[in-house]
């Protein structure tokens, strides 16, 4: 896949507790209100646009969605563009949160935030 890696949720809550990767899901804005990772940011894949990624040499930028389906195929689209993407999270949301790791969510019975903790 045009060089894309694959990092391990654990792998990627390393990275964000280091500072040294950036985390863009490419959900659409309903699923990342409900459910998302702190400190991710959302960039649609609908929408997806990659000069606008923020690509700026300092911290890798690691793609996720809710299975890694979508980021992989989001990280093409930039590749493909020039823009400097090679990696996403593999199992996305789903994955991050089998290995137990922090989200934040909307419970939607009650509107309640449930935050799971931070890294």
């Amino acid at each position: 896949m045009n060089g894309l890696e694959d990092l391990t949720p654990k792998q990627v809550a390393d990275g964000l507790k280091a500072g040294t990767l950036l985390l863009i899901d490419v959900r659409e804005p309903r699923e990342f209100a409900i459910e998302r990772i702190h400190g991710t940011l959302n960039h649609p894949l609908s929408t997806l646009e990659p000069a606008v990624m923020p690509v700026d040499g300092k911290r890798r930028v690691v793609l996720s969605c809710a299975g890694g389906r979508r980021s992989a195929v989001a990280a093409i689209h930039c590749q493909d563009a020039g823009v400097k993407v090679d990696a996403h999270m593999a199992g996305g949301l789903g994955a991050w949160k089998a290995a137990g790791l922090p989200v934040i969510a909307v419970d939607p019975d009650t509107g309640e935030i449930i935050d799971t903790g931070k890294l």
